[in-house]
């Protein structure tokens, strides 16, 4: 069996500290017992993007919000869906994720961060968002497990009701909130109608072959008008 090589750590502000290892021809990046992401599992990331791509159809120019670069799965997506005229806002807050992308993991991420329709924004989601006021055609969010928190107790304040309002209020008309989860939050399909999306939960596969765990999707639409 091959052993894991450590390539980097990395401290989480306000969070826990992530380790980046390889084995063989894979990478993972792992928080104590918990491997976050890894390259064997790109299938739900993908997704992410693609599917939200589909629900928006082909708007011209589209603008999209990308929390959390990770292993640049939904970036290289969303890169390869949308056209020359669109640009992707991504939000990183942990400068090493970047660091890793250009340096040990640069073939994984293929140079995607230096595409012209890329803007890099170090720093918080949820400050991208806040910022915002009918900006994004889409904002696809992956910056933890889920709604439940476990990298950073600060991302909670992403999936509350406060946040959620103010990621509705940074979308245009008909845009897209796409959240990744590692397991279904009935309270949190609640939480997106009380807000005042459309709500649709898609769970989907984490490898691209359709195997793997089940991970969950939530995909909630503003009102067009």
């Amino acid at each position: 069996m091959q052993t894991r090589e450590l390539l980097g750590k990395a401290q989480v502000p306000g969070g826990e500290e992530l380790t980046l290892y390889k084995r063989g021809g894979d990478f993972m990046i792992v928080m104590g017992h918990n491997e976050l992401m890894s390259t064997r599992m790109s299938g739900s990331e993908e997704a992410l993007a693609n599917l939200t791509h589909e629900r928006l159809g082909n708007r011209p120019a589209e603008h999209w919000l990308i929390g959390g670069y990770g292993m640049g799965f939904t970036l290289r997506t969303a890169l390869a869906a949308l056209d020359a005229k669109a640009k992707i806002t991504v939000a990183e807050l942990v400068p090493e994720i970047i660091q890793w992308a250009r340096g040990p993991m640069a073939e994984v991420a293929a140079g995607c961060l230096d595409d012209p329709r890329v803007n890099l924004q170090h720093g918080d989601a949820a400050d991208a968002i806040a910022a915002g006021h009918l900006t994004y055609d889409a904002i696809l969010l992956d910056v933890d497990n889920g709604p439940d928190g476990l990298v950073r107790p600060e991302n909670d304040r992403i999936y509350s009701e406060k946040g959620l309002r103010a990621a509705k209020h940074a979308l245009r008309p008909g845009g897209v909130l796409a959240i990744w989860s590692a397991g279904p939050d009935p309270s949190f399909t609640r939480r997106l109608t009380r807000v005042g999306f459309a709500v649709e939960e898609v769970g989907v596969r984490a490898r691209s072959n359709g195997k793997g765990p089940r991970h969950v999707i939530w995909f909630a639409t503003k009102p067009a008008t």
